[in-house]
């Protein structure tokens, strides 16, 4: 587990990072979110204890970073953005190092072997580092931070510069690895966040925005919720009937779909969840309901609102087009 608790950071005057406190769970697998100038950096740094903190604590495994520095870290793994390779070592004689760097007490053969097997580079243990495609090399670095089967994996921006089928096998590893470890997943792809992160934690400004699951981030900013349909009914009886509905606060139709199918959207209070009503009222009417979703705020609009990010900031003009 790790645990961040009323984290400061001071550079000078300068506030960096401003009483932020949050928690990972064994099996849990982070999302960490801040734009530029956040402070996200900054923490993380603090977290693998490449950085002291003003003021605060974060224990890794019960360990605290600060009073038991090397326990701590034994804990870590740790992908940097630009992992930390060797370029004149192969693959198989720089994994050998970082376990012999981490003092790594685990059969060095079989290990070794399991952590190129879990990141599919057995087939290049022979290769030079410096000959390897951007891929391999992320791989490899991957590789390093297994190195000792540390419970905890902090990982800032795996999938940069990966192609999309690479993107795919880090996703689904990543997964799979937080079935056994915490991990601590930091992403600017805010849809590859979405994809694998059960928990999302939002800075901004140096202070905590969000920390909530991945699935209700969209609640905490909007004061209703939304819902898309698509009924199989005459549009005046489906518009009365769902607006009488307890808890609805908008309806409309939004486009006709085929035949006699119109999609419709309903806004209704964030404490009220009206799917069932819905659905029982368009039973009864013998009105079919072809399709149900969700239709609240998307990642992507959640985390602007979120870090304050306005319309004119993300277009560079006022009045510009999304």
């Amino acid at each position: 587990m790790v645990e961040v608790k009323n984290l400061v950071k001071n550079y000078g005057n300068v506030a960096a990072v401003k009483d932020i406190s949050f928690t990972a769970e064994k099996g849990e697998i982070l999302g960490f979110l801040g734009p530029n100038g956040a402070g996200k950096t900054t923490t993380m740094n603090i977290i693998t204890g490449y950085l002291s903190a003003t003021r605060g604590s974060v224990t890794i495994d019960g360990y605290d970073v600060l009073d038991n520095p090397m326990e701590a870290r034994s804990r870590i793994g740790y992908l940097p953005e630009q992992p930390p390779l060797y370029q004149d070592m192969t693959v198989e004689k720089y994994l050998g190092f970082v376990y012999e760097l981490k003092k790594v007490k685990l059969p060095r053969e079989e290990h070794l072997n399991e952590i190129m097997d879990v990141v599919k580079i057995k087939d290049i243990r022979d290769r030079v580092i410096r000959n390897l495609s951007k891929g391999y090399k992320q791989r490899v670095g991957f590789a390093q931070a297994l190195v000792g089967n540390p419970p905890v994996l902090i990982l800032d921006e795996p999938t940069v510069g990966l192609d999309p089928r690479q993107i795919i096998e880090m996703r689904s590893l990543i997964r799979s690895l937080g079935k056994k470890h915490t991990v601590i997943f930091s992403s600017h792809v805010l849809s590859e966040v979405s994809a694998i992160c059960d928990r999302i934690v939002v800075i901004s400004n140096g202070t905590l925005a969000a920390d909530a699951k991945t699935d209700e981030l969209s609640s905490i900013t909007d004061d209703r919720r939304k819902l898309s349909l698509a009924i199989d009914g005459p549009t005046s009886s489906v518009l009365s009937i769902i607006g009488e509905i307890d808890g609805v606060m908008k309806v409309r139709r939004e486009s006709a779909e085929a035949d006699n199918v119109c999609r419709y959207l309903v806004e209704y209070k964030k404490d009220k969840d009206v799917r069932r009503a819905v659905f029982r009222a368009m039973a009864k009417a013998d009105y079919p309901i072809i399709d149900m979703r969700d239709a609240g705020k998307s990642l992507e609009e959640s985390f602007l609102h979120l870090t304050g990010v306005t319309k004119v900031e993300r277009t560079g003009k006022k009045g510009g087009k999304r």
